[in-house]
């Protein structure tokens, strides 16, 4: 795992794809070193579509910011994933996670799997804008990963996900000790380089928040709570 998470970060990567559907530049690469071959994703800050209510240029940031999280906060939910330079420049850089082509994903976001309730979980606390069902990622051993998290922690509440299934349910005790574990991290200097201070300071808000409130939030009534399209 360590040779795989090495060439991910220094490997010299080869563009052989593009993601069309995307949004943003969305670039499939291949580690040039790797055998068997390393798949990434790749997504050159240079190619990031100019946002209304974001910062421009700061998406791959955000991307890494949630990896971060992910892994600060032993969630496990998000793929490897750096800031490097490549063909294209600077950007993020994320390993590609082979899914399980015979899972439905809309018929699976939909369902109340322990998987799910961490990332409805997650989405709070990075206050996830944009999680569509093609977001999550179940790989052959029935693993979730989510994926674009671009467009994540807005100092403003602006939670937009399709996984509401769990709304008002209390937490579980081990969720509690993932809040509480993520409160008692230094997130100031661990997130100062890729989020303002404003963000940061939002982010710990909401995971006061929600130890306070105890339960999966509500949909808002203040802006649309499901993306769209949802897939």
């Amino acid at each position: 795992m360590r040779a795989t998470l090495d060439l991910i970060t220094n490997g010299e990567m080869v563009v052989v794809g593009r993601l069309v559907d995307a949004s943003n530049a969305t670039l499939l690469a291949q580690i040039k070193d790797s055998d068997p071959k390393i798949q990434v994703i790749y997504k050159p800050v240079a190619g990031e579509r100019p946002l209304w209510d974001f910062p421009d240029g700061s998406l791959a940031h955000r991307e890494y910011a949630a990896f971060l999280l992910s892994d600060l906060g032993n969630f496990n939910l998000v793929p490897f994933t750096v800031l490097r330079n490549g063909p294209f420049g600077f950007g993020m850089v994320q390993e590609w996670v082979e899914v399980d082509e015979n899972i439905d994903v809309v018929d699976y976001g939909q369902g109340t799997d322990s998987q799910l309730r961490r990332m409805a979980l997650f989405d709070a606390i990075i206050n996830n804008t944009d999680r569509k069902f093609g977001h999550l990622l179940i790989n052959n051993e029935g693993s979730l990963k989510g994926c674009d998290h671009g467009v994540c922690f807005h100092s403003e509440d602006k939670l937009r996900t399709v996984i509401w299934q769990f709304a008002e349910q209390p937490f579980t005790e081990d969720e509690f000790e993932l809040l509480n574990a993520l409160a008692l991290l230094d997130l100031d200097s661990h997130f100062a380089p890729y989020l303002t201070g404003q963000e940061i300071s939002a982010l710990k808000s909401r995971i006061d928040g929600l130890k306070a409130l105890g339960k999966f939030p509500l949909p808002s009534a203040e802006w649309p709570a499901v993306p769209w399209p949802p897939v």
